[in-house]
């Protein structure tokens, strides 16, 4: 009862919500939305199922139902699946239907759908020819969107590949959009083991990856002309944890340049600007303005932090005096203060006049303390020095 009555309560804000989260979306996303909610109203009726989903024994001759490639995807049997797909439809699209259109939208939804729905059944015959049971083509249907949500995660992958999902730190690191579709594909595979999901999302999912992957690294036309993406943050390896990387990397470069050689795959094509104005600036695949301008970006924020961090180890530096002396401290010394030691007198010479015709003869006398001492030398005749030394003895 107090579930019910929270829900009820923030009805009106959940209302809003979803009002403004379908304002916001594109025209495909929309459309694709309903189709979904309609294959989920068809889904309570068994013969609307298995007409709608793709079942391996009727796709494959004789039967040739080849609707059924195109018409799987909107059919889903489960509440919390149609869930899944609507806010995973409304998130990715808002995301990747601005960078690729209308139109690129369009074909990369047909290009995985069909393909998931050939290559999986094409999966079920190769297990049925190692089984020999048929019901591996007759009672398995193949239905739901779980293959291409697997590709729109590669999709995010490419175009944010270091954006983090979760902040707090797991045993393999922190969750990045690059561990996604691999995290798809074991928690399918991980269900399918506890008998808790059927077996053909984990074909669906692996599928949905290994084509979506195919087609952004190798084929996706580009505002450039140029066809693919051949960053090294996009690679096959890039899939897989750090530590599996390197042997994985060198099986897919065996794979590749086998491909490469058969005419399949094409080599990567690289453009040098001789005009430009500063050096030889070199054009690779993918690198459409928009990847462009999102790699510029993630380095100008860089940059930023780190003349934020040299500005404040200036100023840390700045806050203790300096131990060299300026030239402007070396010409101007302070005055002395009471604190300060009082420098040493120099020697002052006294000059004695005699009666006599002997040349004068110079004392020099140092003072024992410092002691006031008169500037100027006085001359005083040797009579009067006499005189007073007599009238100091009457004194005494």
């Amino acid at each position: 009862m107090a579930s019910a009555s929270v829900v009820f309560r923030n009805l009106p804000l959940i209302k809003q919500s979803l009002i403004a989260a379908v304002g916001n979306t594109g025209l495909f996303v929309k459309f694709v939305s309903v189709l979904v909610l309609i294959g989920y109203a068809l889904s309570f009726s068994e013969s609307a199922v298995e007409v709608l989903s793709v079942t391996p024994g009727y796709l494959l001759p004789p039967h040739f139902w080849l609707w059924t490639a195109l018409s799987h995807c909107f059919l889903e049997v489960r509440l919390w699946q149609v869930c899944v797909d609507l806010v995973t439809l409304a998130l990715c699209g808002k995301l990747i239907e601005p960078l690729w259109g209308s139109f690129e939208m369009v074909l990369f939804f047909l290009l995985v759908n069909l393909c998931v729905a050939f290559i999986s059944a094409l999966f079920y015959l190769i297990l049925y020819m190692a089984t020999s049971n048929p019901e591996v083509l007759f009672s398995v249907h193949i239905q739901g969107m779980a293959g291409y949500i697997a590709g729109l995660s590669v999709a995010v992958k490419q175009i944010m590949p270091d954006h983090v999902l979760f902040h707090t730190r797991t045993p393999l690191g922190k969750i990045t959009n690059r561990h996604v579709p691999l995290c798809l594909f074991l928690v399918a595979i991980i269900l399918y083991v506890c008998n808790l999901l059927e077996g053909l999302y984990a074909t669906m999912i692996g599928c949905g990856i290994a084509v979506s992957w195919i087609y952004l690294r190798f084929y996706q036309v580009h505002s450039n002309g140029t066809r693919g993406d051949m960053a090294e943050s996009f690679s096959f390896s890039c899939f897989f944890p750090t530590v599996l990387q390197p042997p994985i990397q060198a099986l897919a470069n065996s794979v590749y340049t086998c491909l490469v050689r058969t005419k399949i795959c094409r080599k990567p094509v690289r453009r040098y600007d001789v005009g430009a104005p500063s050096s030889i600036s070199i054009s690779l695949p993918g690198m459409d303005p928009q990847d462009a301008e999102r790699r510029r970006q993630k380095a100008l924020r860089l940059l930023s932090e780190r003349l934020q961090q040299q500005q404040q180890s200036e100023g840390s530096a700045a806050a203790w005096p300096s131990l060299d002396d300026s030239p402007s401290s070396r010409t101007q010394s302070p005055l002395p203060t009471a604190h300060s030691p009082t420098p040493p007198k120099t020697a002052k010479s006294v000059t004695i006049s005699l009666p006599s015709e002997a040349p004068p003869t110079t004392h020099t006398q140092t003072p024992s303390a410092p002691q006031a001492v008169t500037d100027t030398a006085t001359d005083v005749p040797m009579a009067n020095l006499v005189n007073i030394g007599e009238e100091s003895t009457t004194n005494t």
